[in-house]
């Protein structure tokens, strides 16, 4: 069986998926550090407040940046506004769709529907592809075969983790998904995902979609100049880097095929201003293990169950310097992982499925 695995395939219909299904892994039970119940009702209260304060922030400061980079356009003061609207745009809009998808950004239902429809357009995701993706993420989480949303497979592919610090990629293969969609095809991927009842919203959001990236594309040459490109679409690359900073650190150089988050997610420490911008996404392995608590409930989560997780990274330098050694060991041993250490006030990992599927992995 472990030779078997040790060749992953990555595709949602694949020998990998069909193998995690025979062994259980497939919707598995997780692990689950025990709170009270009193206690999780309480961290799971939804409110508007935090969310609509926040959101103020994030599009207010998009307009303002926007505004600034418009009026000094054509000289180099327009560089740091639109840097900074770019990161706001092909950065926030990712933790923004994230959250508003689980339902548990606002307690409103219709402000958590527009925030994910507007965040999901600027990280050019479909909604209805990514609701429904996500789900399998927290159900199947890290799971070859079963795991859409694998942002680093084994062995890693470096080139691709450097060229979508600038969003090449991801953006090319949103273009190609976008255009696929709109002429009314969904893959046989997307397909094991998608309830046959929703696909033709797909459809629907992506011919949306591509009219307005053929407006703002017609406008720009009817003024001669890129401009409106820089406002709508062109954001989404060169404001990608610190959505890709932070998300690598989620599950990276960490255990696949696992039934235990603490073993193939990570929390770490962030500054203020990364927490704002990635939504407190930072408390990945606490998000995993709850993931109906709101953001905003996040670092209370966190210092209810920490005994029972691995210590928290104090810095994202501090979780490249463990994750990079890794990705360049998994180079040569796709098998390899990252096993941190529990405190000894946790109870032991949930790993006996891992073992049995890849005896060598560490």
């Amino acid at each position: 069986m472990a030779d078997q695995m040790r060749k992953r395939d990555y595709s949602l219909l694949g020998e990998s998926g069909r193998t995690a299904v025979d062994m259980g892994l497939a919707a598995a039970e997780w692990y689950h550090t025990e709170v009270p119940r009193k206690e999780m009702k309480a961290l799971m209260q939804r409110s508007d407040a935090p969310a609509i304060r926040d959101t103020i922030i994030w599009l207010g400061a998009m307009i303002l940046l926007a505004g600034l980079g418009v009026y000094f356009w054509g000289s180099w003061l327009c560089v740091p506004f639109f840097l900074a609207y770019g990161v706001l745009y092909g950065s926030a809009s990712d933790s923004r769709w994230h959250e508003c998808g689980h339902g548990t950004a606002f307690k409103t239902r219709w402000m958590n529907d527009a925030v994910y429809q507007i965040a999901c357009f600027m990280i050019m995701r479909n909604p209805v592809i990514w609701r429904w993706s996500h789900t399998r993420h927290h159900t199947d989480t890290v799971i070859v075969g079963r795991d859409p949303e694998i942002a680093v497979m084994r062995p890693p592919d470096l080139l691709r983790l450097v060229l979508n610090f600038f969003g090449i990629l991801d953006v090319w293969h949103a273009m190609v998904d976008m255009l696929r969609n709109a002429f009314g095809v969904i893959s046989a991927e997307e397909k094991t995902f998608i309830p046959e009842m929703e696909q033709p919203r797909t459809i629907l959001i992506a011919r949306i979609w591509l009219a307005i990236y053929v407006v703002t594309i017609a406008a720009a040459i009817a003024m001669g100049s890129i401009l409106p490109l820089v406002l709508i679409g062109l954001p989404r690359l060169y404001g990608a880097w610190h959505h890709v900073l932070t998300g690598l650190l989620q599950h990276g150089g960490l255990a696949d095929n696992v039934i235990d988050h603490r073993l193939n997610s990570r929390t770490v420490h962030m500054n203020p201003i990364s927490r704002f911008i990635y939504w407190n996404m930072n408390y990945h392995v606490e998000h995993h293990m709850f993931p109906m608590v709101p953001y905003h409930a996040l670092p209370r989560l966190h210092a209810m169950i920490k005994h029972d997780l691995p210590g928290a990274n104090p810095s994202m330098w501090s979780g490249y310097l463990e994750m990079i050694p890794a990705f360049l060991r998994q180079l040569r041993n796709e098998d390899y992982f990252l096993k941190r250490e529990l405190p000894a006030t946790a109870r032991p990992y949930r790993e006996e499925l891992h073992a049995e599927l890849a005896p060598a992995a560490q």
